[in-house]
């Protein structure tokens, strides 16, 4: 086989590339490792920002999310039961966020890679990538019980963390930043109707998010200790240790109801350096995760594959390999941007074992100069909205 772009993983950063490089013409295959129905059963973020909604709607992807999906102008930030204020991004910056969960956004590429009949190879196994220092890489696989050579000229990394992609870069060549915070987050979906807002909660007893991905489905996430396990917390109790994180009248608006999932995640903050290795490009969670709490992790996958679609668009119109060169230095600039975002407002908001009483008063003045701050609430609506896409030099 041969291809322009190999794109190794099938999620949501990996199909998006290849809607947009089909969109300006350009031949990729997909290799994803695992079903359809595998994917498409993955549960993550849900807040767009303005920056990927206008993506997806320029790709003719918007229909479904513009009918279902809910708009927010900000998020607010409750602390010790009481406290609160509201960040308005629309009202400092200009830009809304939209509520659409990624199970959607993947159903939406599935459907939109059937209609053009793209190229993906899904449960596809023991992935290699071959030559990706050289102009001529290919992709070795098992496919269907046969073996499988893939030949291209580009190679796109959007297999997640745990992928091959980034595993393909030497180690003298990678450097790796991380930071693995000492709690979880355990969270719930059910068929209820949300709060109108996002609300972030910081509660002596933890950490707590209310979220959504349409009108009549939920999110909420409690901090949990690195130890806990999902069987050890019925819907009844996780309800009930939820509404005790948020003030009374927030809590008695929340509606309950039967999870129709339950799931534990840990929080890092990880940056790989640098996003290029010869032919192999990484995008997505391939090269950086940041912990859900500043809603990036999608959106940052979005703009990977945003700059690297057009740095390939560009070398195939051109000739030029500028866009290509830079594609590393100036993806990292707003991966690093989101990370320190994301990492701030989990310090912000969570309740650390063993904080002294210093990091502990500290935290509290924090929240007490943010929702007194003017200036500090915009420069915080501008960090959660996102950096804007960066023009070509």
């Amino acid at each position: 086989m041969k291809t322009q772009v190999a794109i190794i993983g099938g999620g949501p950063a990996g199909m998006l590339l290849a809607e947009m490089l089909h969109s300006k013409g350009i031949d990729s295959v997909i290799v994803e490792a695992k079903s359809r129905d595998y994917v498409l059963s993955r549960i993550r973020a849900g807040v767009l920002e303005q920056g990927t909604v206008d993506i997806l709607r320029s790709l003719g992807l918007g229909e479904r999310m513009d009918r279902e999906g809910h708009p927010h102008d900000g998020m607010k930030i409750v602390w010790a039961g009481q406290d609160s204020f509201f960040i308005d991004v629309n009202k400092h910056i200009g830009k809304q966020f939209m509520a659409y969960g990624q199970t959607n956004i993947q159903e939406d590429l599935f459907k939109a890679c059937d209609q053009r009949k793209g190229n993906i190879l899904l449960e596809a196994h023991d992935v290699q990538l071959m030559d990706i220092a050289s102009k001529a890489p290919y992709v070795t696989f098992t496919h269907e019980g046969q073996s499988r050579r893939l030949d291209c000229e580009f190679i796109a990394g959007c297999d997640g963390f745990h992928g091959v992609s980034r595993k393909a870069i030497p180690k003298h060549v990678l450097k790796e930043f991380e930071r693995v915070y000492p709690f979880g987050w355990l969270g719930i979906l059910s068929e209820t109707p949300p709060l109108p807002d996002i609300i972030y909660a910081n509660h002596p007893r933890g950490f707590a998010l209310a979220s959504m991905r349409n009108p009549q489905l939920s999110r909420y996430y409690i901090q949990t200790p690195l130890d806990a396990k999902i069987e050890d917390w019925s819907d009844d109790q996780f309800w009930e240790e939820l509404k005790a994180r948020f003030p009374k009248d927030i809590a008695d608006a929340i509606v309950t109801g039967p999870s129709i999932e339950k799931s534990i995640a840990p929080l890092r903050s990880y940056v790989a350096e640098p996003m290029r290795y010869g032919q192999l490009f990484l995008a997505g969670d391939a090269a950086h995760i940041v912990p859900p709490t500043g809603a990036k992790g999608l959106n940052l996958a979005v703009s990977d594959v945003f700059y690297l679609s057009r740095a390939i668009a560009s070398f195939y119109k051109s000739g030029q390999s500028e866009l290509l060169d830079s594609y590393s230095e100036m993806a990292l600039r707003r991966v690093w941007s989101s990370v320190r975002t994301s990492w701030y407002l989990t310090n912000l908001l969570h309740r650390f074992p063993n904080a002294s009483d210093f990091e502990q008063r500290a935290q509290e003045n924090e929240l007490s100069y943010l929702k007194s701050s003017y200036h500090a609430q915009v420069a915080l609506a501008e960090q959660y909205a996102g950096l804007p896409l960066e023009e070509p030099f």
